[in-house]
């Protein structure tokens, strides 16, 4: 695969799975999947963090690894901010992006506990 089909592929993939994380909890086929998705991104950014950094994401690194062979430069450490700022033109403050990630995220993981564990079935 050429280095810049794998780069659209890392993006594609990276926008499923935040769509995923913030949106995949209101489906009730989804619900319990999502749980998991979201589980599985928190230990990447809590657990592999204690080698890589706190919200380390591996499709992040292996895309960089990606742009830089493309001749990329001085990429952000969140692709959240890389897109954001590609969309906007702007260069947004990585610390409002980090904030703004997280906060969503949590409403995002805990819409989906108690929606999982919570409420009542009917």
């Amino acid at each position: 695969m050429n280095l810049v089909a794998l780069d659209y592929f890392y993006t594609l993939l990276h926008l499923l799975i935040i769509g995923f994380n913030l949106f995949g909890w209101v489906f009730p086929a989804t619900r319990r999947l999502h749980l998991y998705g979201v589980a599985i991104t928190l230990s990447c950014w809590l657990i592999l963090g204690i080698w890589y950094g706190i919200g380390y994401c591996p499709i992040t690194d292996w895309q960089w690894q990606v742009k830089e062979q493309l001749g990329e430069r001085n990429l952000p450490n969140s692709f959240v901010k890389y897109y954001g700022d590609r969309m906007t033109g702007y260069d947004i403050n990585p610390e409002l992006v980090d904030t703004l990630t997280l906060g969503v995220f949590l409403i995002s993981i805990s819409i989906s506990v108690y929606l999982n564990f919570f409420r009542k079935k009917t």
